[in-house]
């Protein structure tokens, strides 16, 4: 029997290459996965679930949904991606990773089903995902989609309710260059039937998401609109309030799993101890300030400032880290007045560190190249008085890396 870590070795070189290179040979659809499905006993048809998509906020949002779930009282499966530390992130119930033991079994049951299919990593990890929930007898089970919405593989269930957080400019060379385009894709998400709650109101899309909700018979509301109370949540960082607006919302539009008012409160107050979410606004140290954040695209980075400019500190430090299929310059753009320390993920698809800081040079932010994160983070860390404020992100590949290095 091959051991935990020899499983994850096999199922990470799955990944497939427009994954590991962002952009080649991106080719997919759903029938590789329905046919996992079909060959599993159809795990998917023996849950519910809350289906949750978009391009910012779904992780947040999932991770809340789930929590007000437990507190109510419900077995709540959690399926979210990628992950920080441990690959056993990705699937938990009631907040307890999947065992090691359960993925080795698995995968090793079903490894020639999975080659004769020619599955990737994003399929068999789904085929996984759902059959330990069944498993486990889940009484719920939260789905963060992956990419997109039309083509990911987690569409294959049938919600209670669909959510879709927001949509922004990310991952265009896989979903569309335009706002238009993606939207299209997260909208595949939805339905028949089946209620879908917005999250964030985009008049420029909006047409997309009403005629998709028409054409499906499906009831669709807007968080921002329907949700004028404010809601407390342990999640840091001010953009959680159109989080938690969709969560609540996605909750309040379901009635296969009723919860209170206080059920509500409590679950938002206690995402982190209930589901333990990882990188969102993390306060790792105090004096000097230790942040991060996973915010990567413009959206994200533009929330990420925005919470920066709420922040005191005397001076900051920007440990930053970038993927290559992002748009760099724009990005960049977006950053203030720090001490830069630039570095790159330990991942294949990480931009080089001496082409990010080319590139930031040409905005006038300058700083010293580190060819791993967790000595950027050391050199921050040095350099910075008692109250200054050291932030590491522009990836979440990057804070992947700077939590394994802090926690281990």
């Amino acid at each position: 029997m091959p051991t935990y870590q020899q499983t994850l070795d096999w199922l990470f070189s799955q990944l497939p290459m427009y994954q590991r290179t962002g952009g080649a040979n991106y080719k997919i659809d759903l029938q590789k996965t329905l046919g996992m499905m079909a060959a599993l006993g159809h795990p998917e048809k023996k849950l519910k679930y809350f289906h949750v998509a978009g391009t910012n906020g779904k992780g947040s949002t999932s991770h809340m949904l789930a929590s007000v779930l437990q507190e109510a009282g419900y077995k709540t499966g959690l399926y979210t991606s990628p992950h920080l530390i441990d690959f056993r992130e990705r699937i938990k119930v009631n907040g307890v990773e999947i065992s090691e033991a359960f993925i080795v079994d698995f995968v090793q049951q079903n490894k020639v089903m999975f080659q004769d299919l020619e599955l990737s990593f994003f399929e068999m990890t789904v085929g996984l995902a759902l059959c330990y929930f069944a498993s486990e007898k889940a009484d719920v089970v939260v789905l963060e989609v992956g990419m997109g919405g039309r083509l990911d593989s987690t569409n294959v269930v049938v919600p209670e309710v669909s959510v879709i957080t927001n949509i922004g400019l990310d991952h265009q060379k896989f979903l569309g260059s335009t706002l238009s385009e993606i939207a299209i894709e997260k909208a595949g998400i939805i339905k028949s039937n089946v209620p879908v709650v917005i999250g964030e109101t985009q008049e420029e899309i909006r047409n997309i998401f009403l005629a998709k909700a028409k054409e499906l018979n499906s009831e669709i509301s807007y968080a921002e609109q329907e949700i004028q109370e404010s809601f407390e949540t342990d999640l840091k960082g001010s953009y959680q309030k159109k989080n938690t607006k969709a969560a609540v919302l996605a909750l309040r539009k379901q009635s296969t799993f009723p919860v209170s008012e206080e059920q509500i409160k409590h679950g938002l107050l206690n995402v982190v101890k209930n589901t333990g979410l990882l990188g969102r606004w993390q306060i790792l140290q105090g004096l000097p300030t230790l942040i991060c954040d996973t915010g990567h695209n413009l959206e994200g980075v533009s929330e990420v400032v925005s919470q920066l400019r709420q922040t005191e500190f005397e001076r900051l430090h920007l440990v930053w880290g970038m993927v290559d299929d992002k748009n760099v310059a724009d990005v960049l753009g977006l950053l203030p007045k720090a001490t830069y320390y630039f570095t790159q993920a330990s991942i294949p698809r990480a931009l080089n560190v001496d082409e990010l800081q080319a590139e930031a040079a040409n905005l006038g932010l300058n700083g010293e190249g580190f060819p791993k994160v967790h000595l950027a983070v050391k050199a921050a860390l040095a350099n910075a008085d008692k109250y200054d404020l050291v932030f590491v992100g522009g990836s979440t590949f990057v804070v992947a890396d700077l939590l394994e290095y802090w926690y281990r």
